[in-house]
């Protein structure tokens, strides 16, 4: 079983899309994939089909040990990969978690038992340092890092490499950088495309050979709670999606030894 994070500190990079995409993409290839919601505002969730307001069990109550993964995980209707799906209550287990023994380790102790039900378990984790994010940086083996190649994107990663190394440092000895994601791409975009360079100059085979494009399909599949690869399966971006999970799969089977 591969955990991975999606992380990246910079809002609105894509983490979501890529998650909830990647999650289906995978389970299209025929690979057991659990998809973990840890931001408050359970836009995975959402965007996986599962109605968020109506949860009768949530990745909170598991980080509170108030319910176990298999008691609070759904079935994505369209994506047909499980979702640990979040909702508002999820704001709360910030303060909460504070006080508790192994607060950094709620998730990992969660995921432990179920090694053989999955192959990938992808966390989506919200964009801040927060207690939630040292969760999935915790329960993780690595970490893939959606950016958009702009400057501001630039500066942010920096900051996420120095906060990933201090986790592996500290926490969590496994954790390590798996690769960075190009998303919202624009080939006719000159910084696009200067920064695109930069990134393969400096991280090399880090980053993943998958551009995936602007792409308005992407951002309306949330709306019908049917992930984009499934939304317009012809669409540019669907298509990247797809190609990265196949990417993923390559890069993982390549690994002599599993993390």
């Amino acid at each position: 079983m591969h955990i991975f994070a999606i992380a990246n500190q910079k809002g609105g990079v894509g983490k979501t899309t890529t998650a909830v995409n990647l999650a289906a993409a995978l389970a299209a290839n025929g690979q057991r994939t659990l998809l973990v919601d840890l931001d408050p505002q359970g836009n995975a969730t959402m965007g996986s089909g599962v109605e968020k307001r109506s949860l009768k069990s949530s990745v909170y109550q598991v980080l509170l040990q108030l319910a176990t993964l298999e008691q609070a995980r759904v079935i994505s209707p369209a994506g047909k990969f499980d979702v640990l799906p979040a909702n508002r209550d999820l704001a709360g287990a910030e303060v909460e978690l504070v006080d508790l023994e192994m607060r950094e380790m709620r998730l990992k102790t969660a995921l432990a038992g179920h090694k053989g039900d999955y192959d990938f378990v992808l966390i989506d984790c919200p964009p801040s340092l927060s207690m939630l994010t040292l969760n999935g940086l915790c329960a993780a083996h690595g970490v893939i890092i959606p950016m958009q190649c702009e400057y501001y994107a630039l500066e942010g990663l920096s900051d996420l490499v120095n906060t990933i190394k201090k986790v592996h440092a500290n926490l969590n000895r496994e954790l390590k950088i798996i690769g960075l994601l190009r998303v919202m791409y624009d080939p006719r975009n000159t910084l696009s495309t200067q920064v695109s360079a930069q990134l393969e100059e400096h991280f090399g085979d880090k980053v993943f050979k998958t551009l995936v494009p602007r792409n308005v399909r992407l951002a309306e599949a949330p709306s019908y709670g049917i992930p984009g690869v499934l939304f317009d399966k012809a669409a540019k971006g669907a298509q990247a999606y797809m190609a990265f999970a196949v990417e993923m799969i390559d890069r993982v089977n390549s690994w002599k030894e599993p993390l």
